[in-house]
């Protein structure tokens, strides 16, 4: 980490031990400023330096489809007017970058009551059930699964159920248009056909009338005949032509005949109702390509019903499916939890608190299963700890399912972790506290020996004429600070044997 403008350090270059790395020094030296910098390149907290820089080794499991993450993870903030964040130089928010690292950063202050919330110790026990039981794992997967999937089927529903009232309208205005079409019936070029029938019917009587007249000409063929007999002459193109118009006299007759046997009326009406149907939608091809279009959508329509109900038979029988294997898990989990419970109670006992169980109560399916899971202490819910018994409690925990097999790799900062306890308490802390730093970075201001005895970088911060320093101290160094921890600013032998003792343990 390198720090610069930092309140009262100038500037600061710190690489940090893996394990456990502990801050000490006198009350008012700036390790809760310089813990704060720490914790600001996990985007908690306020920036106070004008240049923070933190060099992360990314965590194995850590991945984002929104930045480009490389093995190693330099996390910038400059402070001016306003604090700016980078991520391998792209500017991140600090809540995108604090909700990147969250999972791989706990932070133990006794300003801080979380950790108990009803998700998180359910990820806890699933965390540990996952890793130690394979069927187990494969439970968890397959419902969470079939519950995503149960999920947009029901939204699926839900958006059919929010449009029924105006699909019912629809349905019923689509079927509406489609029978108004329908029971005109058009058939292509109708209209030019009816128009030409009106044409000839307006003709009708005058075509009689000729007809009529023109009948004469028969009357004359024998004359013809004669005329032709007598000059000798060849007359069969007159018979040929005679034939002719007396074939089409006939079929005349029979229009004329037809035409007299049209109902007008029945015309009349036919074609308005064509001419209707061609102003409303330009043609009758297009009044019988909208009526097709139409019966589409009808049939669309349809099957959205169909659909509805083939979602509500699914959704009916996947909820059973679903909260059968929900009650498998919930099975598992309140075995793993009595482990759990067992193993810490052994840890809170040299804590001087009470034993502690997990209390399970049954809720609505949700992408974790349908339990919601608490913590008791003796009687009473952890709400009721101080701070201090809080975070003490939770390292009692970490450590528990640590050794069941839980547990991530990453960070843990403890603020005042063993402050105002008493020497056993400050020794089951200090040992717990190992342990888990051979999973995990560790960050911690301690007031007690017992902890920094057992670091693997000690820190110390100081204030000489206003200015603060952060250095790295070496076993003689960590000797004589272990002695101020132990005895005061002027420590005596049995403070310096005892501070000896500590380290050679």
């Amino acid at each position: 980490m390198h720090l610069k403008g930092l309140l009262s350090f100038e500037a600061v270059t710190l690489d940090f031990a893996p394990g456990l790395v502990v801050l000490s020094g006198p009350s008012g030296a700036g390790k809760s400023v310089l813990m704060g910098s720490i914790l600001s390149g996990f985007g908690i907290g306020s920036v106070e330096a004008a240049r923070c820089e933190v060099l992360l080794e990314r965590p194995k499991t850590l991945q984002s489809e929104v930045y480009d993450l490389e093995e190693e993870l330099l996390i910038r903030s400059l402070k001016k007017e306003r604090t700016r964040y980078y991520l391998n130089e792209q500017q991140i928010s600090k809540k995108a970058l604090h909700l990147l690292l969250a999972s791989h950063l706990h932070y133990l202050s006794v300003r801080e009551s979380g950790g108990f919330e009803s998700d998180q110790l359910l990820a806890l026990l699933d965390g540990i059930l996952t890793k130690q039981e394979k069927g187990y794992r494969k439970l968890r997967k397959t419902y969470q699964k079939r519950y995503r999937h149960y999920k947009e089927k029901e939204r699926a529903l839900a958006e059919i159920l929010a449009q029924e009232k105006r699909r019912t309208d629809l349905i019923e205005f689509t079927r509406f248009e489609i029978q108004k079409i329908k029971e005109i019936d058009p058939r292509k070029d109708e209209d030019l056909s009816l128009l030409a029938l009106k044409k000839q019917l307006s003709k009708i009587d005058k075509l009689n009338e000729a007809l009529a007249q023109a009948e004469a000409i028969f009357g004359m063929e024998g004359a013809v005949s004669e005329v032709f007999a007598l000059t000798e002459k060849e007359g069969g193109y007159f018979w040929d032509a005679m034939n002719q118009l007396r074939a089409d006299f006939e079929e005349m007759q029979s229009l004329a005949e037809e035409l007299e046997e049209t109902d007008v009326e029945a015309l009349l009406d036919r074609l308005e109702k064509i001419e209707e149907l061609k102003r409303r939608y330009g043609s009758i091809e297009e009044a019988i390509r909208y009526r097709e279009t139409k019966e589409r959508e009808l049939e669309g329509y349809e099957r959205i019903a169909q659909d509805k109900s083939t979602l509500e038979r699914f959704l009916a029988l996947e909820w059973v499916e679903l909260n059968t294997l929900a009650g498998r898990m919930t099975q598992a989990r309140i075995l793993q939890a009595e482990k759990l419970a067992a193993r810490t109670c052994g840890y809170l006992s040299r804590l001087k608190l009470p034993e502690v169980s997990f209390r399970f109560a049954e809720t609505t399916l949700s992408e974790t299963g349908a339990d919601s899971v608490d913590m008791v202490l003796a009687q009473s819910t952890v709400t009721t700890l101080s701070g201090g018994e809080h975070n003490r409690l939770r390292l009692a925990l970490m450590v528990a399912s640590l050794e069941l097999g839980g547990g991530e790799d990453g960070v843990i900062v403890l603020d005042e972790i063993d402050a105002n306890v008493s020497g056993d308490e400050s020794i089951a802390i200090a040992d717990m506290i190992a342990t888990l730093s051979a999973r995990y970075q560790i960050f911690a201001i301690s007031h007690q020996p017992h902890l920094a005895s057992k670091a693997a970088q000690h820190i110390l911060i100081e204030k000489t004429e206003g200015k603060s320093t952060a250095v790295t101290l070496d076993r003689e160094g960590r000797l004589k600070e272990l002695s101020r921890i132990i005895g005061g600013e002027a420590p005596n032998q049995e403070a310096l044997a005892f501070a000896q003792k500590l380290l050679s343990a």
